[in-house]
């Protein structure tokens, strides 16, 4: 480089390709999804399933294109804060998870600002 700083490009290929594929899990692993469902929202547990994955792929798709970046923004920030509970009921029912962590439930809860932190950053004009 030429002595000038580069210009450092926002971070939406990650973010992306990270909503992709979490949307898509909810269709490959749809039961570990249902078992996060807060208590109140459990009898419709698939459908909310399926529902917050479809919100996670057009998320993501949305990132790909810069005229609908603006968009992405706001709509994963919704979607983190939608999916929020789902993460607190972990963090409150681990008995339901042995196979993960405590630490690592627990982890999930300020990961969903760093989250929503590349939500902000990957979709910056």
């Amino acid at each position: 480089m030429s002595g000038r700083r580069a210009r450092r490009e926002p971070p939406w290929r990650s973010l992306a390709a990270f909503w992709l594929v979490a949307g898509t899990m909810h269709f490959v692993r749809p039961r570990f999804y249902d078992a996060i469902m807060p208590r109140a929202l459990r009898r419709w547990a698939r459908p909310i399933t399926y529902a917050s994955g479809v919100a996670e792929l057009a998320g993501g798709a949305a990132v790909l294109h810069p005229h609908t970046r603006g968009l992405a923004r706001w709509w994963l920030l919704a979607t983190l804060a939608a999916v929020y509970p789902a993460n607190v009921e972990m963090v409150l029912r681990p008995e339901r998870f042995p196979q993960i962590p405590r630490w690592a439930l627990c982890a999930r809860l300020p990961l969903q600002f760093l989250a929503a932190w590349h939500a902000w950053r990957g979709t910056a004009r």
